[in-house]
């Protein structure tokens, strides 16, 4: 067993034991029914009190092999309006990035907890989409319509 499957496996039973209120995070079915824990898809809630609160926001998680050395890809679905979201879907967050604040002591729920932050907190300094990124810098009425659309696309279950 690799060392991402072990610590995969302990992820998975952290998160089991405890998880922020709101969010969903499991290893996807493998066509024969048996879990691949290098996948998940994960909800994030939009916090309360802010423009992205009524929204659970999905993203798929994948571990390369190399995990924990290297952070997993985090994705929204393509075309999701933020100003550190590649149109990919793609999570532009410094956490992520093994040349930035990538530590392989970082959890699932902590890579979670980061990207709800993101949501509501963009970077101005590392622009992932364009039309976020222009209407969050210098039309906040535009962003903040954007968003709410968004909010409605992904209601809380």
């Amino acid at each position: 067993m690799s060392l991402r499957d072990i610590r995969l496996q302990e992820e998975r039973k952290q998160w089991r034991k405890d998880h922020p209120f709101g969010f969903y995070a499991k290893p996807v079915k493998g066509a024969d029914g048996s879990l691949d824990l290098t996948v998940w898809k994960a909800g994030i809630p939009g916090r309360a009190g802010t423009l992205w609160e009524g929204g659970v926001y999905p993203v798929r998680l994948d571990f390369p092999p190399e995990y924990p050395s290297k952070p997993p890809k985090v994705k929204f679905p393509s075309g999701f309006y933020h100003p550190n979201v590649y149109p990919s879907g793609t999570v532009c967050l410094s956490i992520l990035n093994e040349d930035q604040d990538w530590k392989p002591t970082i959890t699932m729920k902590q890579i979670l907890v980061g990207v709800q932050e993101l949501l509501n907190n963009p970077n101005p300094d590392s622009p992932a989409q364009e039309p976020a990124w222009k209407a969050f810098s210098k039309d906040p009425k535009l962003y903040e319509k954007k968003v709410v659309e968004q909010v409605k696309k992904f209601p809380t279950v």
